[in-house]
Order: structure tokens, then sequence, then C-alpha cells
């Protein structure tokens, strides 16, 4: 076996299906399993880490929530820094807040815009890649900021949502890196 092999192996059997959660007629993938184990959780974070060392990334931005989870442990074996993008109302002092569209209804995130610089090259790393709007909002908010994007890296892509066009609209060129896709 490749060692991409590998890791698709580990991580996929690391990933529980929940039927009909959060509503019927959904297949929730819950990666709590993938997180107690640490062989798993160190494959993942090693992947990540050297998707941002590929990049050129200087800071990475984690989105709320499982985002902080898999982006703090990627930036300090990447050796950069980690920013935050919270829901709105979540961080003290002057930020930076962007809207989006969900499917039903919108949402809001905020971001410290002190914690980035023209210098930065950042990469932005989530759980999932569903229908790109979260991604999106925060590829705005780093610019707003002044700073480049320098890619996204999740771990699951949900292929069948489409999230993918979306966001390569915006990235401009920067690369989109999904370790596996369903």
């Amino acid at each position: 076996m490749t060692e991409t092999t590998d890791i698709t192996t580990l991580l996929l059997s690391r990933i529980r299906d929940v039927a009909d959660y959060p509503e019927p007629g959904v297949m929730f993938k819950d990666i709590t399993p993938l997180l107690a184990d640490p062989a798993a959780f160190g494959a993942l974070t090693e992947a990540l880490a050297e998707i941002a060392e590929r990049t050129g990334a200087t800071k990475v931005v984690g989105l709320e929530a499982r985002g902080f989870i898999l982006g703090a442990p990627v930036a300090v074996r990447a050796g950069l820094g980690f920013v935050p993008v919270r829901k709105a109302g979540k961080l003290p002092g002057a930020t930076l807040a962007q809207a989006y569209d969900l499917e039903y209804g919108s949402a809001e995130i905020e971001i410290h815009a002190e914690d980035l610089t023209a210098d930065d090259r950042v990469l932005i790393v989530d759980d999932v890649l569903a229908t790109g709007g979260t991604a999106e909002a925060s590829i705005q908010l780093i610019h707003r900021a002044g700073a480049q994007v320098a890619g996204v890296a999740v771990l699951m892509e949900l292929g069948f949502l489409d999230g993918r066009p979306r966001l390569e609209a915006a990235l401009a060129g920067a690369p989109l890196e999904a370790l596996l896709t369903v």
C-alpha cells in the first residue's frame, strides 16, 4: 500500500456514520473516534501540516469549532501561528465580521484583524467542506484583513454538496485540498 492509501484507510476507519443526525435523512460524519485515536489524529495533523508547509503558509486559520481542534495542532506542528475564526460575538475587542448565507437563513463570523498582516499567507483548516459558505466567508475576512490566502485544507469534502466550485472561484488559484472525498 502507498502512504496515501495508508492514511486514507486509517482516517476512513476512524470516521463513524451516524444516521438521521442532526435531522432525518442526514448521514452525519462523526470524527470524534478519529480524534480519540492518537495514531489517526497524529497522521491527520501531520498530513495537514505538510499542506501548510507546501503552500508556504505563515499562519493557520481554524474555523469554529472543529477547525480549532484540527488547526491548532497543525499550526504547532508546522511552526506557525494560529488564528481562530469565530461565530459573531465570541471574540473580545475589535473584530472584522463577514455575513454569509446558509441553506435556511444567514450567519456571521469574525476574526481579530490585528492577528493577520499583509505579509501573512493563511491556510484555512476545517474538518468538512460542505457547501463552502463558511470557508468562502473566511476567505473574504482574510482578504479584508490584508493577508493572502495560501489555500484551504479539509479532512473531508462532501462532494455531493458542490462546495468546491464555489470555493475555487473565491480562492483565485490557491489550492483546495481534501484528504478524503465522500
